[in-house]
């Protein structure tokens, strides 16, 4: 399978710019063949699981203790995680193996960090029409006379003002792509741009030059739909 940049710009070439395969293919010294298969691919998921290191217990963790301390800090106090539960969710959710221990050293460590990055100064953002932004969080919802957390996705058109709003069963992958799907269709059609938080559904690591790792299912998502993605800067919520 080509690099997922080779896949982008040959469907993006094709199917947005017209040109022709065999004028792609000469470009990137490709089969026209191979040009005609990518630009006509439907379903990118893969053929067969791929191998991946070993990495220390902490690692793989990380990125979703981040995402969970971000999220926290912008509910109020009782709703918040402690890192006890969050040591919990991993163990019990994640077949986490690294000791309590550990987890609550680094969410006190990063949640000093991400405060103190936190107090920068906010920046005016110029919207755009066909740009989105796409927040997926949690928050109380009344349900059947009590107030239940839920997870919610919301789809916002800061040009328009306009929001769409999708309460899932569950703050995973499945559900963030299924409620980005089901916003799109409700709206009959999808953003040029979409821009995310560093959710851990979508984002597998932030590189040390900026650059983000995606995860593999949320590629063949963007590549379905065929739009663009940018990402806030770690820990920026005022952007």
């Amino acid at each position: 399978m080509l690099a997922v940049a080779e896949i982008h710009y040959i469907r993006y070439e094709a199917n947005q710019k017209g040109c022709s395969y065999s004028d792609i293919a000469k470009r990137m010294n490709r089969d026209p063949r191979t040009v005609k298969k990518y630009a006509e691919m439907e379903d990118f998921n893969p053929s067969k699981v791929k191998q991946t290191r070993k990495a220390k217990v902490m690692d793989p963790v990380k990125p979703i203790l981040d995402q969970w301390i971000k999220e926290d800090l912008t509910k109020k106090k009782k709703y918040r995680r402690t890192a006890k539960r969050m040591y919990e969710i991993l163990k019990e959710e994640y077949g986490f193996t690294g000791s309590d221990r550990s987890v609550r050293l680094y969410v006190s460590k990063r949640k000093q960090e991400l405060l103190e990055q936190s107090e920068s100064a906010a920046l005016p953002l110029e919207s755009k029409p066909a740009t989105a932004q796409v927040d997926f969080g949690e928050a109380p919802f009344l349900y059947q006379g009590k107030y239940v957390d839920f997870p919610y996705l919301v789809v916002s058109f800061p040009y328009s003002n306009a929001a769409y709003v999708q309460v899932m069963p569950a703050q995973n992958q499945e559900c963030f792509l299924e409620g980005l799907k089901r916003i799109f269709h409700y709206i009959g059609g999808v953003p040029r741009v979409i821009r995310f938080d560093n959710l851990t559904p979508a984002v597998k690591t932030i590189l040390p030059n900026g650059e983000r790792e995606l995860t593999e299912t949320f590629q063949r998502f963007v590549l379905h739909y065929g739009f663009e993605c940018e990402f806030c800067n770690p820990a920026s919520g005022n952007e």
